[in-house]
């Protein structure tokens, strides 16, 4: 019985001192990293190749590293090595990876027309889904793009400032219209979707099935901050939001590159702004 209770205590104690990490990425910075939160330093890095544009990136259960840049998507391991790949056609751009809530991952190619294309968890193709943007400078039809528990695709098409709700069952689609820039869509745990605002500096809340109004607006004048260009926004179960600060479109180098808010929308914790760093778009929260 007392050696039970060893490694009972001992396994609470591995799980109770695990540390939350950050994996971050960002447009016009040369690198992807992981980060220690508790303290904002870089525990790894990897360098991009010239040219490259990293707007999402995640970890896998693995604790692999799945990221987008701009002319595909990758996953590599800690010791830069590729494992899967993922390459563009000539006239398309890849933004957009992510993992899908039942396993597997998903990538989204700018193109005309654009395409969502899913892959298992081994990397193996299984689905290809094609949809009009009516954008067609690639570049500017869309970053981010999540699908829910409920099988939708939320993809925000920039140049629209709408955001298109897109049914893998049976490619339905409907356009809800934000008025601002888009950048990332997420479901809330209510079917609420937050839509981050980029160059508009803001956040907003929409409920996709009264698509014509919107229910709540945060701008910059959160307490504690300021909000620039406003990228992914990750949430925590106490419901915090971690807000991807990017410094794109403006000279103000001062201000946060992350910011955490709660639920009153007061700033609790912040990654300053350092020479490391230059941008971030994209965050991954996970513990290890």
């Amino acid at each position: 019985m007392k050696k039970l209770l060893l490694f009972l205590t001992a396994s609470v104690c591995f799980c109770a001192c695990k540390n939350e990490k950050l994996a971050i990425a960002g447009s016009e910075w040369d690198d992807i990293a992981i980060i220690n939160k508790k303290n904002g330093f870089i525990e790894w890095r990897h360098r991009l190749n010239p040219g490259e544009e990293c707007n999402s990136i995640q970890v896998t259960p693995e604790g692999h590293i799945l990221y987008a840049y701009s002319k595909g998507a990758k996953m590599i391991n800690r010791k830069h090595e590729t494992l899967w790949e993922y390459q563009a056609g000539e006239e398309e751009e890849i933004h957009a990876v992510s993992q899908l809530p039942y396993g597997g991952f998903l990538v989204g190619v700018c193109g005309e027309p654009a395409r969502i294309v899913e892959f298992d968890r081994k990397g193996k193709q299984i689905k290809e889904i094609s949809f009009p943007t009516l954008i067609f400078h690639t570049h500017y039809q869309f970053r981010q793009v999540t699908k829910t528990k409920t099988d939708v695709y939320l993809i925000p098409l920039m140049e629209k400032q709408t955001v298109l709700v897109l049914s893998s069952i049976d490619r339905s689609m409907k356009i809800v219209y934000i008025g601002y820039d888009v950048f990332s869509a997420k479901q809330l745990a209510n079917k609420k979707v937050i839509v981050s605002c980029g160059r508009d500096s803001r956040f907003v809340e929409v409920d996709p099935e009264d698509p014509h109004r919107l229910n709540r607006t945060v701008t910059s004048e959160i307490r504690g901050g300021i909000l620039r260009y406003v990228a992914e926004i990750l949430f925590y179960e106490n419901g915090n939001k971690l807000i991807a600060n990017s410094h794109l479109y403006n000279d103000d180098k001062t201000q946060p590159l992350l910011i955490e808010i709660d639920n009153d929308d007061n700033v609790v914790w912040t990654l300053p702004h350092n020479k490391e760093i230059k941008n971030i778009t994209a965050i991954y929260s996970f513990f290890e």
